[in-house]
């Protein structure tokens, strides 16, 4: 069924979908309120103009029933934390990065290795829930501030979503666009280069500034608090080497996460020697470390499944309020007047940036900011003269990238419960703005200089 309503209540629809969800960033209380008034809100919207209770009650059911393997990625990463801590991998992973690394410019060699292994993993949450939480764990004990090092991690990590051919996201922008992985690396590289020059750039400063005064006898301390609390060996880094290597054969990110939590378990048993029920709780409820350090104990904390469920629920709101407004017509509606208005190379790069990111704020997910551009973009593309290879660089800079960016982003959701709330690290995720301004210059540059 079509849409017929006003252009203006369309729009006034949306922004009150995001005022809603805001509104409870800005007041601290749970998203679950905020997407669950904005589904309410629709639905008596959507009714009043001519669809069924029934039709709308279907298509959050098909997008609900089309995420089910999310949800239970989300509390096997719950899951996984509790246990690579309990098993000493995360804590062996610190304790011989305090040992190699001490001597770095920790931020920028932090944004460098994440962004490395993010590549391999493909994923960007798994690559925080695994080798990131390690990172932070290190850059915690050199006393560099966390909403610092968390911007790094979250802006290495989201380099797979961007980059890695692996990735989930990557394969669906190509498979939507219709070009192949190489076209779309070949028009990557104008982007990419200087975003992770500036980046780079940003975060040696940054390392600096927080390189001063590093205090060699408290790492020491450190590392002696680990041996107290954990069995430390250099076998342990085979666990997330093990799933580094699945990732790169092309394991799904499931299997490797569900890899990763038996291998953890068996070590946790083995090596650390704690029994099957407190493996249990560690799993329901999460675990926190008990070394001599204190500072060790706030950083070597997680919180299992429980701390997911309420991660879970969101998700579930955010898929239902995005599957509503697709399944009415209602965004493409939207985008099919800017596709129109556009004759030019440049104002088409810039436009495709801007739906991009729009629908990844709008609908909570980075898929929408995909498929909608991408399926209704590409035959323009075609018309102007420019590369489909563009197009999906293009929507990998902006819409893809930012999600980190958004409180209400089912990956910030997720980032959160793992590492901290987005609103901390936002400042420092330095990658997700750097990428969307030069994708932006690129179009200026294509508007003023094409014919």
């Amino acid at each position: 069924m079509g849409f017929d309503m006003k252009s203006w209540h369309t729009y006034a629809i949306f922004a009150a979908c995001i005022t809603l969800i805001a509104a409870c960033v800005l007041l601290n209380i749970s998203l679950i309120f905020g997407f669950a008034a904005g589904i309410l809100l629709c639905c008596c919207i959507f009714v009043y103009n001519g669809f069924g209770i029934a039709e709308l009650m279907g298509m959050m059911r098909k997008g609900l029933s089309e995420c089910k393997i999310l949800y239970a990625l989300i509390l096997l990463i719950g899951v996984t934390v509790s246990i690579w801590i309990a098993s000493g991998v995360v804590p062996s992973m610190i304790y011989y990065g305090f040992e190699y690394l001490k001597e770095m410019n920790f931020v920028l060699a932090a944004f460098l290795i994440i962004s490395i292994c993010s590549i391999f993993m493909g994923t960007a949450v798994g690559t925080v829930s695994t080798i990131g939480i390690a990172i932070l764990g290190i850059g915690g004990g050199l006393g560099i501030p966390m909403p610092v090092l968390l911007g790094a991690v979250v802006s290495g990590a989201f380099i797979a979503d961007k980059l890695s051919p692996i990735s989930g996201l990557i394969n669906l922008t190509i498979s939507t666009v219709n070009t192949d992985y190489k076209s779309m690396l070949k028009s990557m590289v104008v982007t990419l280069l200087p975003t992770m020059v500036i980046s780079s750039m940003i975060y040696y400063v940054l390392g600096v500034k927080y390189r001063v005064g590093l205090d060699l006898t408290k790492i020491l301390e450190l590392q002696n608090s680990l041996k107290e609390g954990f069995f430390i060996s250099p076998w342990l880094l085979l666990m997330p080497l093990l799933i580094v290597i699945m990732s790169m054969l092309g394991v799904k990110i499931i299997y490797s996460i569900i890899a990763g939590l038996s291998g953890g378990a068996v070590i946790t048993v083995a090596l650390q020697h704690l029994s099957f029920v407190e493996i249990s709780r560690a799993i329901m409820f999460g675990y926190r470390a008990a070394t001599p350090s204190q500072q060790l104990n706030e950083l070597l904390i997680s919180g299992g499944v429980v701390s997911m469920i309420e991660v879970v629920f969101i998700v579930m709101g955010a898929i239902a309020l995005s599957s509503l407004l697709e399944g009415t017509g209602l965004i493409e509606r939207v985008m099919r007047k800017v596709i129109e208005a556009t004759n030019n190379k440049g104002s088409l790069i810039i436009n495709t940036g801007i739906i991009s990111s729009i629908l990844t704020i709008v609908t909570c997910d980075q898929t929408m900011g995909i498929v909608l551009p991408g399926r209704l973009l590409r035959h323009k593309y075609d018309e102007l003269h420019l590369k489909r290879g563009i197009l999906a660089r293009t929507i990998s800079d902006t819409g893809t990238i930012i999600a980190p960016l958004m409180p209400w982003n089912i990956n910030a959701l997720i980032i959160s419960v793992i590492v901290g709330s987005a609103i901390v690290y936002q400042p420092y995720a330095v990658l997700c703005y750097i990428s969307p301004m030069v994708t932006l210059g690129v179009g200026l540059y294509h508007k003023y200089h094409s014919k």
